[in-house]
């Protein structure tokens, strides 16, 4: 179950992803960081579809938070890079190179290796104050580190950096959403009354915030890379210290699990560098173009109606 959710996750960004893409590919370059920007892309179906999509992945990522541990459930979602390239090369037709076929084939053999070599259990500790101090002083002290390190540099590095600190942010945040929904379960009142709560939309909104950053500062397979690198390694490590997640690391186990993690990784940083995930996500016109284009041509051949809101 948690692993159906939590790819469910996965899947649910990926769409995300193109839809919303499709649903601000024609607004005026005028309207970036502006509020008009929303409202045009409010006038598209698809951007709306995407929204959507965008709360049900929430919903799974924090039902399989609840159900399951942060060392499983975050891991997997990689495979939203996975995802996209299925999604773009099946249904939309754009031509797969080797980087999407080796980087795909590694982040299915280094996350399925993870999972069976890890075997992860616990996970059903009940955090004590001083425990999320802890964690929590930690990633602020990580998060200031690459902010510091993010302000000098070429533009890779900065995006890299930014990167990194949005991905810390979004593990702190995930750590949150697995308290806040025990805290649910139980009397989904009480939520307002703990702190947790607060973090979670404080150390989101932070996220997405250093997210956009990272885009910004450098190319988008710098960010893109550190994000997929960062974001699961630190939620092993937070689950492990707050949580009591339990990795199988004695004698061949803990190699064999490292070597999957490098494999998994290796996969994603290979699938963020390629020019059909860095184009789409970017929002290079020509990628922006094909996109729409085909995305009108498979509606047409379905039926589907208000196709006419993506002006050609």
């Amino acid at each position: 179950m948690v692993y159906v959710l939590a790819l469910g996750a996965s899947l649910a960004n990926a769409l995300t992803s193109i839809l919303q893409r499709i649903g601000v590919e024609d607004a005026p370059a005028s309207d970036s960081l502006r509020l008009r920007l929303v409202a045009h892309a409010m006038r598209h179906r698809a951007w709306i579809a995407g929204l959507g999509l965008m709360v049900l992945s929430f919903a799974m990522q924090a039902t399989a938070l609840h159900v399951g541990r942060l060392s499983e459930v975050q891991p997997i979602l990689i495979c939203e890079l996975l995802f996209l390239v299925v999604i773009l090369g099946l249904w939309f037709h754009f031509p797969l190179g080797w980087r999407e076929w080796v980087g795909s084939t590694a982040a299915v053999l280094g996350l399925s290796g993870f999972l069976v070599f890890a075997s992860p259990g616990g996970g059903n500790a009940s955090p004590s104050g001083a425990k999320w101090l802890g964690v929590g002083a930690g990633c602020v002290v990580v998060i200031a580190a690459t902010l510091v390190a993010a302000q000098r540099g070429p533009r890779w590095w900065r995006a890299a950096m930014f990167g990194a600190g949005g991905a810390v942010a979004y593990a702190f945040a995930a750590a949150c959403t697995k308290e806040v929904t025990t805290f649910a379960s139980k009397d989904w009142v009480s939520i307002f009354w703990h702190w947790q709560t607060y973090g979670l939309a404080a150390s989101g909104a932070l996220a997405v915030f250093l997210a956009q950053n990272a885009y910004h500062a450098g190319p988008i397979a710098a960010s893109q890379s550190t994000l997929v690198l960062v974001d699961p390694l630190a939620s092993i490590l937070i689950g492990i210290a707050l949580f009591g997640d339990d990795l199988r690391t004695h004698g061949a186990w803990g190699p064999l699990e490292a070597l999957s993690l490098l494999v998994l990784f290796g996969g994603g940083v290979l699938l963020s560098h390629s020019p059909l995930i860095s184009g789409i996500r970017a929002g290079g016109e020509l990628e922006n173009e094909r996109l729409r284009t085909r995305f009108q041509r498979r509606s047409r051949s379905i039926g589907e109606p208000g196709v006419s809101s993506c002006p050609p």
